[in-house]
């Protein structure tokens, strides 16, 4: 709730400008004028860490609900109709699977132009394939049920028993799997931003501020790092923990 709040309310009602540049703030350490100190270009990190936030919750919520989609269409698909046609998106969903998720991101975000959409889209094609196994699983075992069966046995085609029964029962576990995939696509999100490869330098993004923030580490300056990084640890706990 805290972070939701966080993320809706204090940019319409911080009085700050969040790409404001005050050189003679410069690397301010945390005070009541900026509760989370400045960055290195005299930017207040409370209000930088809140957009980074909402971009990162964008990117995690529109990546999970995609990759879910695309998962449990595809799991269902491959239960439903079996045999040759289920091994085969199976093998298919290996080979995927045996490649690193930040790599093959990389490959996918590497052919656009640093943005929101080609992060989200880079998450999403990374992250169904565990939802895929799952609703193949969960629909290979509802289809031994008798109330399939009797479905079938009444005339009903493979389409509407997928439709109308199979699928109805398998959204608990696809909306547990999307849930879950939200701090994993954020911390994705994080981690690309962070290698250069995510969101623009300029835009305030949590791997950005991190990665932006190196060398002031360095310098002994620990808040513009330590900041950022607890907006990507806490929430993503909080989210896993609904």
């Amino acid at each position: 709730l805290a972070v939701v709040l966080a993320v809706l309310l204090v940019p319409p009602l911080a009085q700050l400008d969040q790409q404001a540049v005050d050189l003679s703030q410069r690397l301010t350490p945390p005070s009541l004028a900026h509760p989370f100190g400045t960055d290195d270009l005299g930017r207040d990190l409370l209000l930088r860490c809140v957009y980074g936030l909402r971009v990162s919750l964008l990117v995690g919520l529109v990546a999970a609900l995609v990759a879910t989609v695309v998962g449990t269409a595809v799991g269902a698909a491959a239960a439903a109709l079996g045999g040759w046609a289920d091994r085969l998106v199976m093998r298919a969903v290996d080979t995927f699977a045996s490649v690193p998720h930040l790599l093959l991101g990389i490959f996918v975000v590497a052919m656009f132009r640093p943005g929101v959409w080609p992060v989200i889209a880079s998450v999403a094609i990374t992250h169904w394939l565990s939802t895929a196994r799952i609703v193949r699983s969960e629909v290979l075992s509802l289809r031994s049920r008798p109330y399939i069966d009797a479905a079938v046995s009444g005339g009903a085609s493979r389409l509407r028993v997928t439709v109308r029964h199979l699928l109805p029962a398998v959204l608990p576990q696809a909306g547990l799997a999307a849930v879950l995939m939200v701090p994993h696509a954020m911390w994705h999100e994080s981690a690309l931003s962070f290698l250069g490869l995510g969101l623009p330098a300029h835009q305030a993004s949590l791997g950005n501020l991190v990665q932006s923030a190196r060398g002031s580490l360095l310098a002994g300056d620990w808040w513009p790092t330590l900041f950022p990084g607890l907006f990507i640890i806490v929430p993503t706990l909080a989210i896993a923990g609904l």
